[in-house]
């Protein structure tokens, strides 16, 4: 290589990357020195996570996108690209949930806002990405483990982890051929903002940290391209709460 010559520092585009789980994983992946994008639809939240993530002195971005809005979704992509080469490691992060209702009363609009978040942003983000990314690359889905086990009063959330998770295994499929790595992250309950949304009261001592969830990440995606991983499961030791 000749003298001087910098290479570009691997990058991570992580959604909903303000705070909880995908706060914890900017933090890993700029430990690891990665260039971070983190993306978010606060920007008082973006600003404060940004603080925190530049003190690890690597290139790090804070985004305003609307994952469930083309547009919005286009226009980072389009930003990204304009300051680099290439989206080493997309995180599909970004995800709400809604008050526990059995589904005759689960309003429509919390239905499609749940959907348009977890599922089609989902899509739109990775559909946008994909131009971006090469072999080598990973792509990880936070599905939670409602991708696969019922909640009594969840439906839309279900609905939307479980479409995704199938999104994501058509994904992989899709992306073997070009050498992209899809991974469903379905981790158990995690101590973030989420549970206020329905269980206010949930005993947080008994979740698992969100930096346990980021660190298996990285795990993850660092294992060796022929290794056999598919899907990243981590819950609170004892099982559910």
């Amino acid at each position: 290589m000749p003298s001087g010559r910098r290479v570009p520092a691997r990058v991570a585009l992580i959604t909903g990357g303000s705070r909880g789980i995908g706060l914890a994983l900017a933090r890993v992946f700029a430990r690891e020195g990665y260039a971070v994008v983190i993306t978010g639809r606060d920007r008082e939240r973006l600003n404060s996570a940004l603080e925190q993530l530049e003190r690890s002195r690597v290139e790090v971005t804070a985004r305003l996108c609307d994952v469930r809005d083309a547009t919005s979704v286009e226009e980072m992509c389009a930003e990204l690209r304009g300051k680099h080469q290439a989206i080493d490691v997309l995180i599909n992060n970004a995800g709400v949930a809604h008050a526990l209702a059995p589904v005759e009363k689960l309003s429509i609009a919390a239905w499609g806002d749940v959907i348009a978040t977890n599922l089609t942003g989902t899509f739109l983000v990775t559909r946008a990405a994909l131009p971006l990314m090469h072999s080598g690359g990973t792509i990880v889905n936070n599905l939670s483990i409602a991708a696969l086990q019922v909640f009594t009063g969840m439906a839309a959330y279900n609905a939307s982890k479980a479409g995704a998770l199938a999104f994501t295994n058509v994904l992989r499929e899709e992306l073997r051929a070009r050498g992209i790595r899809v991974l469903a992250l379905l981790p158990g309950a995690t101590d973030t903002e989420i549970w206020q949304q329905f269980w206010p009261d949930a005993p947080r001592e008994k979740m698992v940290s969100t930096d346990a969830v980021a660190e298996a990440v990285l795990l993850a995606v660092n294992a060796p391209a022929n290794t056999a991983i598919e899907e990243i499961r981590i819950g609170p030791a004892g099982g559910a709460l």
